[in-house]
């Protein structure tokens, strides 16, 4: 019996946003930093997850807290 890969679909989401897969060969930290050119606040968000469900894993960028004052 011959193993079949399957393809799980990445998706991204950051303050209500999907965001597209720029690239499966990029990390979902190197996603996170490409997607900072247009959302700078990424810089200092985390990655939080994959979370699987039907061949789809999604990432969620959460910002970090920061200090006020």
């Amino acid at each position: 019996m011959a193993l079949q890969g399957t393809t799980v679909k990445r998706t991204f989401k950051y303050n209500g946003l999907t965001l597209a897969d720029p690239s499966s060969e990029k990390s979902a930290d190197k996603v996170r930093e490409f997607y900072s050119k247009q959302y700078p606040e990424l810089l200092t968000a985390i990655v939080e997850g994959p979370v699987t469900k039907n061949g789809n894993s999604v990432y969620t960028f959460v910002r970090a807290a920061g200090e006020k004052g």
